[in-house]
């Protein structure tokens, strides 16, 4: 094998080119013991396994053994010049092949390389953490939520108002035909809830049930449907039902809801606090962990290869199409597309190199005892803790996924020390997602 090496103009400072070339003869070579070995158990009609003729063999399977054995030729070769030259190989090469002569197979292989990561300055970065703690009140608004969560319907028997759940019929039309999903029977809705456009929801406000009717509606301009934005169209509306909300009252059947088996109200509110507490905690670090990131990114400027990006991209597109089939959704008929994911696999891809050279410079690996505090932070919402243990460590993907979190933990805190850190309250509705 004879290899040369000159690198031609990239399309970025990571893509690498190495001109190689394959003597033809040992590529016959391993043609010939490939269709040897073939003949041993090759089946045709008329033959014995093994007593086909070899002429007949190199007949019927010579092009696979040739495209097999170049293909293995091409392989040892590129390696072999990867090793040599120290290369860290980014994705897949891209081989092409040259015009070459009798005696060797020419080619190029065409691949990116990792990039050199050097962790920037985080000291110049500012990073604001937010700061919560749990009173009586956010207990309050919180077994508030509980209550609405568990809200039943009744017949009104007046007018509809704002959080009532109306059941009706709707016939939409544009310019006076009926439009595509702008009709629905039996149709559940709740005044103000969000499901519709805001122009369909205040028309429904002081109707009873059996009244009908028809209004205009004026779809937002950025609207979903594209034939649809910035449209004002008519719909016909009856109205079959009007049922107001009636929320559970907080009491021991209430607190049985939640798990609490005997009912007792001071314990329920305890078990709330604890679960509250633990979220709170868990909202308070994602915020905090976000910001670290993203000065980790700031301060660290890298070309990421476009391999990594593309394959990371193919993941996420194809777990969104997993998510929506364990929503019920039809996911074949829904056109995810990887590109969609393209800045969020950049942003990943960079992260995951950025935090791999931390881990490795400052020695931030997960320590035992750190990752056994995250399993068994994990366990403590459930009823039998111990066995949520035992699965974890019974399981290495997962006992992985607590490792890498724990990675993580430490470079935050390692960030923390050295960024300009200031603390903010935060409110408790804005960090709950409640402000609306």
């Amino acid at each position: 094998m004879q290899t040369e090496t000159p690198t031609s103009p990239a399309a970025s400072s990571l893509e690498r080119r190495i001109e190689m070339s394959v003597p033809m003869a040992e590529v016959e070579k391993q043609v010939e013991q490939r269709l040897r070995q073939m003949s041993k158990s090759v089946k045709m009609a008329g033959f014995r396994p093994g007593k086909v003729p070899f002429k007949m063999v190199a007949q019927q399977y010579g092009g696979q053994a040739r495209s097999e054995a170049i293909g293995a030729a091409v392989e040892k070769a590129f390696g072999e010049k990867v090793r040599e030259q120290n290369l860290r190989v980014a994705g897949y090469p891209r081989i092409e092949p040259k015009q070459g002569s009798a005696e060797a197979f020419e080619f190029s292989a065409v691949f990116e390389v990792y990039p050199d990561v050097v962790v920037g300055d985080v000291a110049t970065q500012s990073i604001e953490k937010p700061l919560l703690e749990v009173t009586e009140a956010e207990v309050d608004k919180t077994i508030e939520v509980l209550r609405k969560q568990r809200t039943v319907f009744e017949p009104a028997g007046r007018p509809s108002q704002k959080e009532d759940r109306l059941v009706i019929d709707f016939t939409g039309r544009k310019n006076g035909e009926e439009f595509p999903g702008g009709k629905a029977t039996d149709y559940a809705v709740s005044v103000g809830g969000g499901m519709m456009v805001p122009d369909f929801e205040t028309n429904l406000v002081g109707l009873t049930e059996g009244t009908s009717k028809t209004f205009d509606v004026a779809f937002p301009a950025d609207y979903h449907a594209a034939d649809l934005a910035g449209q004002t169209v008519q719909f016909d509306v009856t109205v079959k039902a009007v049922e107001k909300p009636v929320l559970p009252e907080v009491d021991a059947e209430f607190a049985k809801s939640l798990g609490v088996k005997d009912g007792d109200l001071d314990k329920m509110r305890s078990e709330v606090r604890a679960n509250l507490e633990r979220e709170v905690k868990k909202r308070l670090q994602a915020k905090v962990k976000n910001q670290v990131m993203d000065a980790l990114i700031a301060a660290t400027p890298i070309e990421v290869p476009a391999a990594l990006v593309e394959a990371e991209s193919q993941q996420m597109a194809e777990n969104a199409l997993k998510d929506l089939q364990q929503r019920g959704m039809a996911a074949n008929n829904v056109p995810v597309q990887a590109s969609w994911f393209t800045d969020s696999a950049t942003r990943r891809v960079k992260l995951g190199l950025i935090l791999a050279e931390l881990v490795q410079k400052q020695d931030l690996h997960a320590k035992p005892e750190q990752v056994r505090a995250i399993v068994d932070d994990f366990a403590a919402t459930f009823e039998d803790p111990s066995e949520v243990v035992r699965w974890y460590y019974s399981q290495p993907q997962r006992l992985a996924e607590a490792e890498a979190l724990v990675m993580e933990n430490n470079v935050v805190e390692w960030v923390l020390g050295k960024a300009k850190v200031t603390e903010k309250p935060v409110p408790f509705d804005e960090l709950m997602g409640n402000a609306a």
